[in-house]
């Protein structure tokens, strides 16, 4: 809200440009439909351009597909340079490592890692489930009421219910790939909660792999996070990018690591404030990055 109040105040003061620098762009993961709920994303994306936005410096958004939620210009740049070489420069023996999807649908941003790094690729398939997780109804799923007699006369071919969708039953967890004697670095957009990486990287050490190593772009870690992955032994190292603020969570997790991506950020500014072609900053990145 504070944002939107400045934003709001330089377009009525006549400010020739407002462009607006949001490292981690919030309710990015609210980008789809899910059930009845809401597109939140799309939300934060009209609040800003009525504000009176002129352009959007980003990073590593959760879907490319928001930028289409904006009515303005959108730099959504890459922290892959600076994970890139931090692996080179700070994992010893990369080259005996595979790149880790968490999940299929980051298969392709893993992919895109892999190629670069000249690395084999794994993926975490299915989900943990809990003992005793069972569906409980709470009225919200209540059926339709059934049609009287005089409805049913105009209803062809009346099935007497509406059908039901068949729920899609996802596999217990397991990796696809060969991660037996290898290195295994996880790569993604962001962690919020740790206990994905933690159940992935405990599954990859039964499955044989020597150490395990969490690269993310926004270091969410909300909560107790932090703790969490500082017990976890199965996770080596976790490393992240400063376009969250980090505050205490390095004290509180001796395995953290920040990347700086300011330089990144401050460049795209100048460029934008002198008028400059930014194509320099996307050199080598595709579609899928």
């Amino acid at each position: 809200m504070e944002l939107l109040i400045v934003i709001y105040a330089c377009k009525t003061n006549s400010a020739r440009k407002i462009i607006a620098v949001i490292p981690y762009l919030p309710y990015s993961r609210q980008c789809k439909m899910r059930k009845r709920g809401c597109i939140t994303a799309k939300l934060v994306a009209k609040l800003l351009c009525n504000a009176g936005v002129n352009h959007l410096i980003t990073m590593d958004l959760h879907h490319k597909e928001i930028q289409a939620f904006f009515d303005c210009s959108v730099d959504n740049l890459r922290a892959s340079p600076f994970i890139i070489q931090y692996i080179l420069d700070s994992i010893p023996g990369y080259q005996n490592g595979v790149i880790i999807a968490k999940s299929p649908d980051a298969t392709r941003r893993a992919s895109s890692y892999a190629e670069r790094l000249q690395l084999d690729i794994a993926v975490i398939h299915g989900e943990t489930k809990d003992e005793g997780e069972e569906y409980s109804d709470d009225g919200r799923s209540s059926p339709p009421p059934p049609c009287s007699f005089s409805q049913q006369i105009f209803c062809f071919d009346y099935p007497g219910t509406v059908p039901q969708t068949v729920p899609k039953v996802k596999p217990p967890i397991k990796v696809v790939g060969d991660v037996s004697g290898k290195i295994a670095i996880f790569v993604d957009d962001m962690i919020d909660e740790a206990g994905t990486f933690i159940n992935a990287a405990r599954l990859l050490k039964t499955h044989g792999a020597t150490n395990c190593y969490v690269m993310v772009t926004h270091g969410i870690l909300s909560g107790m996070a932090p703790e969490e992955l500082a017990e976890c032994d199965d996770i080596d190292e976790v490393v992240v990018c400063n376009t969250t603020p980090i505050g205490d969570k390095t004290v509180r997790c001796p395995k953290l690591k920040v990347i700086d991506v300011s330089i990144m950020i401050a460049e795209a500014i100048r460029r934008i404030h002198n008028g400059e072609s930014m194509a320099h900053l996307y050199q080598n990145i595709r579609g899928d990055d």
